[in-house]
């Protein structure tokens, strides 16, 4: 009889082992690794009424840190290749003007994420949410554009007359900053394995991303030789290469300085989180691993 005990208790005592141990193994760390594919378009002097006839792909990678089911924070880079065109407008005094830009983004952001429910990774009853997106980061750009087969960097060559003293303070960096504000929807579409699709917006502070803000300076203040002009005096006003009628005379609305520019991504999102060993715990509010 002792010995059955025994053997009895024994079974339980490994059924129990072996039970803690397969729950465990259902936790997953809160640090999730995933990558962003997409799509981005540019808003602002070029394209005032958010057209998007020029949208290009933008691909990135994070790190988020999930503090609680409902708050995350992540740490993200971005990059895109962003453009317009004054052709791509139905506006008679945009289609005249003719100016046009690209540009590189390199973006560094931090975000933090609030979902509307409880969302776990690996647990049915909380598989899917929708969640607000909002942050701040740093971009990199240097719009450019291209005259008879060569391309030009337009901050170089100031074509709002930057590069002049009486025009210093329209000067801009190559750096501006960002506020990222969105939607987005995610779903684990297996135990650690992660899916959303997010519509995120940057507010600028930059009005040059397009190299495009404030008035003509004239074109006579780029004009060493009328018989042969420079880059800068044919890219800062290239309204005669439309019907020969020139738009840039000093003092004319050449962009509209009332609205910063914005950039705007549409991306999926593809994300992992590894098993941990470790028991969540609930403290103060917020879940942590032990």
């Amino acid at each position: 009889m002792t010995s059955l005990l025994k053997k009895i208790s024994l079974g339980l005592l490994l059924a129990t082992t072996f039970g803690q141990k397969a729950v465990a193994q259902e936790f997953y760390q809160a640090t999730e690794y995933g990558v962003l594919l997409g799509g981005a378009t540019y808003f602002g002097d070029l394209n005032p009424n958010w057209g998007v006839r020029h949208i290009r792909p933008a691909a990135g990678a994070y790190v988020k840190y999930h503090l609680n089911p409902y708050i995350g924070l992540r740490a993200q880079m971005n990059y895109t290749h962003l453009g317009y065109d004054d052709r791509f407008s139905s506006n008679a005094f945009q289609q005249q003007r003719n100016l046009n830009f690209k540009s590189h983004i390199v973006e560094a952001a931090i975000l933090a994420e609030f979902n509307f429910f409880w969302f776990a990774t690996g647990e049915p009853s909380h598989r899917f949410t929708p969640f607000i997106a909002l942050g701040v980061g740093g971009f990199y750009y240097n719009p450019y554009t291209f005259l008879d087969g060569t391309r030009y960097e337009l901050r170089g060559i100031g074509t709002e007359g930057q590069n002049m003293p009486a025009y210093a303070d329209r000067k801009y960096s190559n750096f501006a900053l960002c506020f990222p504000v969105g939607v987005g929807l995610k779903y684990w579409l297996k135990p650690g394995t992660n899916f959303s699709i997010e519509l995120i917006n940057r507010f600028t502070l930059t009005d040059y991303l397009d190299d495009v803000s404030a008035t003509y300076v004239g074109s006579e203040h780029f004009m060493s030789d009328p018989m042969h002009p420079s880059p800068a005096a044919l890219l800062q006003d290239r309204s005669a290469a439309t019907d020969g009628q020139k738009l840039g005379r000093a003092g004319k609305q050449r962009g509209d300085q009332a609205s910063k520019d914005q950039y705007l991504m549409l991306q999926v999102s593809f994300s992992f989180q590894l098993k941990t060993y470790k028991c969540p715990s609930h403290q103060d509010g917020v879940w942590r691993d032990f």
